[in-house]
């Protein structure tokens, strides 16, 4: 061992899981205590690598189960693909490669950019976990960020220094929520070290968050952080940040990386003996997975069952040099693209004795890359819906337009075509006037819930109650007719007073609308023109930049 790893240490800082107040991570920091170290491996590739190793084996000593996460610079990457040092320490440590974030640093510039997608490429078949580091304070392009494809990515700590006056900070963290979001990533945001930075960073919808707010970097690893309660009274969240979480969550509920929680593994040989000494050393494990060479779950241990096996008369003699497989379960798993709804399908699927068990998160190999608990996917959904009640309209129970313009834009993000309708109906104030409220009130009941049968029948269809008498429909292009067909193609009366309704609608293809204000300035000339026809029930549809519109219902006044 070289002189001056004597004259080095590590500290770790935790990485926090915001959803659930947890360490998700330990990020281990080089230390040297005299030279530039650090300065050396940035020009070095074989120094950079070997530190990465002294980092997991100086973790190996601290007894921890979180995943650890090691810095590599982009260069060291391109130049020596392989990190034969790191990975030869993760394995003398008894670590999997799916427990290992590798952290990319900059500089990029001058990096070949092929050597390097090709390397993190390489790393990530073997199981490793790759994070773009630093984001938004260095030189990390913005298409090569999307061609890494990270499964994190950490925002510089001078993006949330000052959230209450930096308006461009606020908007550069929103931008790299919705860019995660496309791209699969999770967000984190670094140097979070007040409760009001806390308060921006949740709002603007990052999911993890370091920082000496919850812990410094320390010598011994910490399992425990400070985390701020709502009560502490840190002031309310910055103006441009309200609801920026909610809104981009995507509509089949918050993703199952969001609560993601390190998992015990343990392999498939383990001894009872073996299961309840990790249990009682460490207090905080709810369960254990056996798992195969590769790290795939083969049987999952319940803390509390195993526990209670155990504990009887003869238990212990019974069980403790016997294969832990006699009293393990089959694991319950979800992909780790899977929703939170998706995970309460699966535990709600099954014995009801096992309810309360951890479900195992999977990679596309089947390795194991953590576990949630049902306690933060409920609590997680019920917070949603909470959210989601709040803006729904009061009268129909639809959400606002805001919920279909954050779906507009996802579907435009992923380059997908689309169609947004606008639907209202015609001359109602004279519903009103003629009829009365109540019956105006019931019409637009009936109009709403014919729009939400509509949409749960389609796999794409997205609807929306602006107010009043106004209706946003979002579908597929070829999802339209079924929408016609239940609200222009039967009788509607208020009051026993015959009314008809107008839809216009705008077919988007992918690239010819940057966003849902320009989709909505594109469908504004056709909803004057729906207005315009008379007589029946009306639909009219167009493209953006394409003059004119096609007639699907309705004839003009005077025809």
């Amino acid at each position: 061992m070289p002189a001056w790893t004597d004259q080095l240490r590590f500290a770790f800082q935790p990485v926090v899981n915001l959803a659930t107040g947890s360490v998700a991570a330990l990020e281990i920091l080089a230390r040297p205590e005299r030279g530039d170290v650090l300065t050396a491996a940035r020009r070095s590739a074989d120094l950079d690598a070997e530190l990465a190793g002294l980092g997991v084996r100086a973790a190996g000593q601290q007894e921890t189960l979180l995943p650890l996460h090691v810095n590599v610079f982009a260069a060291t990457l391109a130049e020596q693909p392989g990190l034969t040092a790191l990975r030869k320490a993760v394995q003398d440590v008894g670590r999997r490669p799916w427990e290992i974030t590798v952290d990319i640093g900059g500089p990029f510039t001058h990096v070949p950019r092929r050597a390097l997608l090709d390397a993190v490429a390489g790393l990530r078949q073997d199981g490793y976990r790759i994070c773009a580091d630093g984001v938004g304070d260095g030189d990390l392009p913005l298409r090569l960020l999307g061609d890494l494809g990270p499964d994190l990515v950490k925002l510089d700590a001078s993006l949330c220094a000052e959230p209450a006056e930096d308006l461009g900070g606020r908007a550069a963290v929103a931008a790299m929520r919705q860019l995660c979001e496309v791209l699969g990533s999770l967000l984190a945001v670094e140097g979070v070290e007040t409760e009001r930075q806390y308060a921006a960073v949740r709002a603007a919808g990052a999911q993890l968050a370091q920082g000496f707010l919850f812990a410094p970097p320390a010598r011994r690893a910490a399992a425990d952080v400070f985390l701020p309660e709502p009560s502490d009274g840190y002031g309310p969240v910055p103006s441009g940040y309200a609801g920026g979480a909610a809104a981009l969550l995507p509509p089949a509920g918050p993703p199952v990386t969001q609560f993601l929680q390190p998992a015990a593994l343990l392999p498939m040989s383990a001894s009872a003996g073996a299961v309840h000494s990790h249990l009682t050393g460490f207090p905080g494990v709810s369960g254990v997975l056996l798992v195969d060479p590769d790290g795939v779950p083969v049987r999952a241990i319940d803390r509390d069952r195993f526990l209670l096996s155990l504990s009887g008369r003869y238990g212990h003699a019974l069980y403790a040099d016997r294969p832990a497989l006699r009293l393990a379960d089959r694991p319950r798993t979800v992909g780790a693209d899977a929703t939170a709804w998706e995970v309460l399908d699966v535990v709600t699927d099954g014995d009801r004795d096992r309810t309360g068990d951890d479900v195992a998160v999977v990679d596309e190999q089947g390795r194991c890359v953590g576990v949630v608990h049902l306690a933060d996917i409920l609590r997680a959904l019920a917070e949603s819906r909470v959210e989601e009640a709040a803006r729904l309209n009061p009268l129909t129970r639809l959400p606002g337009s805001d919920a279909v313009n954050a779906e507009v834009d996802r579907r435009i993000a992923d380059g997908r075509a689309f169609a947004l309708s606008w639907l209202d109906v015609d001359r109602f104030k004279q519903v009103n006037d003629g009829a009365g409220f109540a019956a105006g009130d019931a019409l637009i009941r009936a109009v709403g819930q014919a729009l939400a049968r509509t949409a749960a029948e389609l796999p794409t269809a997205r609807v929306g109650h602006i107010g009043g008498d106004d209706f946003l429909v979002l579908a597929g292009p070829d999802e339209l007719e079924p929408f016609a067909a239940a609200l222009l193609d039967v009788p509607w009366s208020a009051g026993g007073l015959p009314v008809t309704l107008s839809l216009a609608t705008v077919v988007c293809a992918p690239g010819s609308v940057t966003g849902h204000g320009p989709a909505a300035a594109a469908l504004a000339p056709l909803k004057k023109a729906a207005k315009s026809y008379a007589g029946v029930s009306s639909w009219v549809l167009g493209r953006p930049g394409t003059p004119g519109h096609e007639v699907r219902r309705g004839r003009r006044r005077g025809d």
